[in-house]
């Protein structure tokens, strides 16, 4: 499975962008998928996941509210719309495969495929 990570830029606090992980090679319909994002000096963190079947997603308090993860299983891709974004939002945004699709896990090693990022980033 290939993941390439879009939608990514520049936008001020307050602001909202959509991010796009579109998958080729095979399809992620039976996995679980996933957001991360890393800022410089500080470890991959979890931002939303999202089941199968669309039904159970998972945030961190960091996020809840603000960002929403859904999945188009006939276009193989999955989305990460974020609102109210702020300063501290700012890092490479990655999304992620677990082909064990069913538990959704907060810890990187636990995902099969990685995307290879896109850069947002949130200006005060």
């Amino acid at each position: 499975v290939q993941l390439q990570a879009s939608g990514g830029g520049l936008v001020q606090a307050g602001g909202s962008l959509r991010l796009s992980c579109a998958a080729s090679g095979r399809t992620i319909s039976t996995y679980v998928m996933a957001w991360f994002r890393q800022a410089p000096g500080k470890e991959r963190e979890f931002v939303a996941g999202i089941r199968s079947n669309s039904a159970i997603t998972y945030y961190p308090d960091s996020v809840k509210g603000r960002f929403t993860i859904s999945r188009d299983n006939a276009k193989n891709t999955v989305y990460l719309q974020m609102n109210s974004l702020k300063p501290e939002d700012t890092a490479v945004y990655y999304c992620a495969a677990d082909l064990r699709g069913v538990i959704i896990s907060p810890t990187p090693v636990k995902y099969h495929y990685w995307g290879q990022g896109t850069q947002v980033t949130v200006s005060s």
